[in-house]
C-alpha cells in the first residue's frame, strides 16, 4: 500500500488520495503541533532532507489554518507530516488527542494525506542541533518548534524503505 517501514507512523487518507508515485517525488510540510506555537518544516521526497521553515505562534484555529494555506499554496506539497506528542512511555495524553483533530482538520481540509509520527524527544533534539549552531538558551524559543518540525519530518524520510 504505501512504502513506509516504520510501525510509528500512522496515515490519515479520508479521501484516499495517497498516491505513492506522486508523493514519493514531491515536496513535504511537517508541523510541530502545540496548543500555542505550531514549528514547520518543509522538505523533498527526492532528497529526503528537511529544513525549517517557520513558527506560527497564535492559539487562534482561524489565523493557523489561513498561515497554514498560504503555505499550502506556495509549497504545493503532496504530503503533510504531524508530529504525535505521546508520553514518555508512548500513552496518549490530551495533547496527542488535540494533535489528531489538528491532523484530522489538515487532511478534510487541503485533500492531502497525513502521516501522524511519534515525535518524542523531537524539541530535545532540537534544542540540541540548535546548541551545536550556537544559539543557547532564550534565544532558541524563536526557531525551536520549527527546528522540532524539521526533526519530526527528517525521522519521516529516514524511515523510509
Amino acid at each position: 500500500m504505501w512504502p513506509v517501514t516504520l510501525k510509528r507512523m500512522l496515515l490519515i487518507d479520508n479521501e484516499n488520495v495517497y498516491d505513492p508515485a506522486k508523493v514519493l517525488s514531491g515536496t513535504v510540510l511537517a508541523f510541530d503541533f502545540g496548543e500555542r506555537r505550531i514549528g514547520i518544516a518543509v522538505g523533498e521526497h527526492l532528497i529526503r532532507s528537511a529544513n525549517p521553515l517557520t513558527t506560527i505562534d497564535n492559539e487562534s484555529n482561524e489565523v493557523r489554518f489561513n498561515l497554514i494555506t498560504q503555505l499550502v499554496n506556495e509549497w504545493q506539497p503532496k504530503l503533510l507530516v504531524v508530529g504525535l506528542p505521546l508520553s514518555l512511555d508512548g500513552s496518549e495524553t490530551e495533547v496527542t488527542q488535540l494533535c489528531k483533530k489538528f491532523a484530522r482538520r489538515l487532511n478534510g481540509r487541503f485533500n492531502l494525506p497525513v502521516v501522524l509520527i511519534d515525535e518524542r524527544y523531537s524539541s530535545v533534539e532540537a534544542s540540541q542541533l540548535l546548541n551545536q549552531s550556537g544559539i543557547k538558551g532564550r534565544a532558541q524559543k524563536v526557531m525551536l518548534d520549527q527546528v522540532a518540525a524539521q526533526t519530526i519530518l527528517q525521522s519521516y524520510f529516514d524511515g523510509l524503505s
